[in-house]
């Protein structure tokens, strides 16, 4: 696939191959979305290449479809490679614009090859402007047979193929980087300064054993078996940030209490610098759940959601301005450190230069990403987005530019579960201003704390780099690591970099 790629071209480079009207060699054009090449796409262009002696394939950029969620499937840069693979197939496009019309009229070719299933019921309105198109040279429509009909939608949403390392492959080639580079970049997060600010919540596991119901009342009987005790929250994006090899300080709101003792000494372990405001009038946040034959009961939640005191604010904000810190993150869980009153004040106290990253987790709480707006990096996933949009229907990508555009950020990572993510950048000399990452996880344990690792390792990649694509790539590993693992705790090096040899691995068999 890769040797045929030199069929790829620009629109222009393909008018100055054919040449112009009239032509020795007759051009014939076909166009669609091919976001998986079936039998029927394979019938149509057969027909087309008999019906001239150049067949040009054009297909539509990843912007322009919006049909279904996570659509299309497959990148435009796969493919147009994918058509390039095919000896019917002489040159291929990606059309930058909505319809076929601007590059009809561009290169005129001598026929332009539709579906029949564009002219059995009647000339849609669309076609017909295609063939006034046409017709405003000479050029002429052809209708191919119909008699065999496939979907792409239908054969994706039946059984979605597994194209995770094509799909990657065809993203680093497309933006000359190498598994080398990845690692290079894994190596140049040792020493990045960063500075953490947010909610810290103690996570508890405790395991039970079923007994049976009460007789009395329908209450379950467990018998107690052990708990297990995590610093998370904002505390695990730190500590993941430390584990990338980079220099990490701290900021939170404790209370007076013993938690404050097991989490002080979880970072002081950790070598994180942290500066605690202790609060006596809350409680540390712990969030307690019961767990018998691999099933969360019951959780139960000590918390104090009100916003913090000015004191406190005052207090955080000046923690902040004293750090030097090249990367700045907001790690925002809603229980009382961030609220549309002190996310300003806090903002005031990052130094000049500083990465600045955001992230608020709504979960059952009530939040909004878009009180960050102007931030360098936002990662919300795709419910924080559908509740900060007051959106439940749009489908993913056009929901992903509207919170782009309202944030005003310059790159968002939108997390979207078991699909990847998509990540969007500010237009301007970069090929394209948004790309699909699919999830590296190959065997799920734990998901809880994945969107942690990827901010972690997005973040520290993007200002090592200045590389959205690099970026987007590590924090996804980073996120497929935590996933494989049991419990929130830090990803290290060596499990990205084994992860990162274990694709390459797997690539060479492509």
């Amino acid at each position: 696939m890769r040797h045929s790629s030199h069929k790829v071209k620009t629109v222009e480079e393909v008018a100055a191959i054919i040449g112009p009207r009239p032509r020795k060699k007759t051009v014939i054009m076909c166009h669609g979305m091919f976001d998986i090449v079936h039998p029927g796409h394979l019938r149509h262009l057969m027909y087309a290449k008999g019906k001239a002696d150049i067949l040009v394939a054009s297909v539509t950029a990843d912007v322009h479809n919006l049909k279904a969620h996570f659509r299309p499937y497959v990148p435009e840069d796969l493919r147009a490679m994918n058509l390039s693979a095919l000896e019917v197939v002489d040159y291929v496009i990606i059309d930058r614009n909505p319809t076929p019309i601007e590059s009809i009229k561009y290169l005129q070719p001598d026929f332009f090859a539709k579906g029949y299933e564009y002219f059995s019921s009647g000339v849609p309105p669309k076609t017909q402007e295609e063939i006034d198109a046409l017709e405003s040279y000479g050029g002429e429509i052809v209708f191919t047979p119909g008699d065999v009909v496939y979907s792409s939608s239908a054969l994706i949403e039946a059984e979605p193929p597994k194209l995770v390392l094509e799909k990657l492959l065809a993203l680093m080639h497309s933006e000359s980087i190498t598994f080398a580079d990845l690692r290079k970049t894994i190596a140049a997060l040792a020493g990045l300064r960063v500075h953490v600010l947010g909610d810290t919540i103690v996570d508890s596991y405790s395991y039970c054993s079923l007994l049976g119901a009460t007789a009395k009342s329908p209450t379950f009987s467990v018998r107690y078996e052990r708990s297990d005790m995590f610093a998370g929250g904002a505390a695990v994006v730190a500590r993941h940030m430390k584990s990338a090899g980079a220099e990490v300080s701290f900021s939170t709101v404790l209370g007076d209490d013993f938690l404050k003792d097991f989490v002080l000494k979880d970072l002081a372990d950790a070598r994180i610098a942290c500066h605690a405001v202790i609060d006596h009038t809350r409680p540390t946040t712990h969030k307690e759940r019961f767990i018998a034959s691999g099933h969360k009961m019951l959780q139960v939640d000590r918390v104090d959601n009100q916003p913090v005191s000015a004191r406190t604010l005052k207090d955080l904000v000046d923690s902040t301005r004293r750090t030097k810190a090249d990367i700045v993150v907001f790690s925002d869980f809603r229980h009382g450190i961030f609220n549309r009153q002190t996310i300003g004040p806090l903002r005031e106290g990052i130094i000049p230069g500083a990465l600045t990253v955001a992230d608020s987790q709504v979960s059952n709480r009530w939040g909004n990403i878009l009180d960050f707006t102007d931030f360098d990096l936002i990662t919300p996933n795709e419910r924080e987005a559908r509740v900060a949009l007051g959106d439940q229907d749009s489908v993913v990508r056009p929901l992903a530019s509207e919170l782009f555009r309202l944030a005003r950020c310059k790159y968002l990572i939108l997390k979207v579960g078991e699909r990847g993510i998509i990540s969007y950048r500010s237009p301007g000399s970069m090929p394209r201003e948004f790309f699909t990452v699919d999830s590296f996880a190959e065997h799920l344990v734990d998901p809880v704390g994945a969107g942690d690792a990827l901010l972690a390792y997005a973040s520290l990649s993007l200002k090592a780099t200045g590389n959205l694509v690099i970026a987007s790539i590590l924090g996804s590993v980073g996120a497929a690591v935590a996933c494989e693992h049991p419990g929130n705790l830090p990803v290290q090096v060596p499990q990205v970099e084994e992860k990162i040899d274990r694709i390459e691995k797997q690539a060479q068999y492509l």
